[in-house]
C-alpha cells in the first residue's frame, strides 16, 4: 500500500497509527505541501482533491483520513477488531465521535491556527472560542467513559489523539479540562503510532515557532 502524506498533518499521523495499530507497513510517500507538490499531475491522478492523506491499495485510490481508517480496519483487521466492532450501537458511537472530530474538534482548530499560520491574520476570538466550545464537549464525553467512545482504545482516540496532540503543540491549555488531560495524559505516549505522532507533532511545533505573529487566546 502507498501512503500520501505528511507527518506535520494530524489526519495523516492518525492513518499512521492506525496502521501501527493493525501491524500493517505503509509504502510511505511524502507529500511536500509547501512546494505544491499536491498540485503535480501524477497526485491529481490518484487524488484530484489533492489533499492528504492519501491511499493506494491496488486498484482503490482513497482519501479522508477516518474514511482510510475504518478501511484499514475492515480489510486489514481481525474480525470484530476492537478498533472499530461489528456491534452497530459501538460503531455508531465511534462513528459520531469521528464525525465530531473532523466537524468540530479538528474544524475548529484549523480555522483558528491556520488563519494565522498560512494566511498571517491575527488571532481571532470567536474561533478561538469555538475551539474552546469544542474541548468542552469533548470533556463531558470524557466524563462518562475511560475512552472516547467506550471503554477502550478505538479509532476516535487515535483521530482525536491527532488533533488534540497538534492542539497542545499550540498552547492551548488543556489542564483545565480535567476528562481531556486525564485520557491524554492516558495514552499520549503509549498508543500505537505514538512515537511516529509525537515526532511528527513536534515538527508542526518548530514550524509554528518559526512564525512569528502566532498568538493565542488562554486565559
Amino acid at each position: 500500500m502507498h501512503f500520501y502524506h505528511t507527518p506535520l498533518s494530524a489526519p495523516c499521523r492518525a492513518v499512521t497509527m492506525t496502521a501501527k495499530a493493525l501491524g500493517l507497513q505503509l509504502n510511505e510517500i511524502f507529500v511536500d505541501l509547501q512546494s505544491g507538490a499536491q498540485f503535480q499531475p501524477d497526485f491529481l491522478k490518484i487524488n484530484p482533491q489533492h489533499c492528504v492523506p492519501s491511499l493506494v491499495d491496488g486498484d482503490l485510490r482513497l482519501w479522508e483520513s477516518r474514511a482510510i481508517m475504518i478501511y484499514l480496519v475492515e480489510q486489514y483487521g481481525r474480525k470484530d477488531d476492537p478498533l472499530y466492532p461489528s456491534c452497530p450501537k459501538k460503531r455508531g458511537l465511534i462513528n459520531q465521535r469521528l464525525y465530531f472530530d473532523a466537524d468540530s474538534l479538528y474544524k475548529n482548530f484549523a480555522e483558528y491556527f491556520y488563519s494565522q499560520i498560512f494566511y498571517k491574520k491575527p488571532a481571532n476570538a470567536e474561533l478561538y472560542q469555538k475551539l474552546q466550545s469544542s474541548l468542552e464537549f469533548l470533556n463531558i464525553f470524557l466524563s462518562h467513559s475511560e475512552y472516547v467512545a467506550g471503554d477502550n482504545l478505538t479509532l476516535a482516540d487515535l483521530s482525536i489523539l491527532a488533533t488534540v496532540t497538534t492542539i497542545d503543540m499550540g498552547q492551548i491549555d488543556l489542564v483545565k479540562y480535567a476528562n481531556i488531560n486525564r485520557w491524554y495524559q492516558s495514552i499520549r505516549h503509549t498508543a500505537p503510532g505514538a512515537a511516529e505522532n509525537w515526532a511528527g507533532v513536534l515538527g508542526y511545533k518548530k514550524f509554528i515557532d518559526n512564525t512569528t505573529n502566532y498568538n493565542v487566546f488562554n486565559n
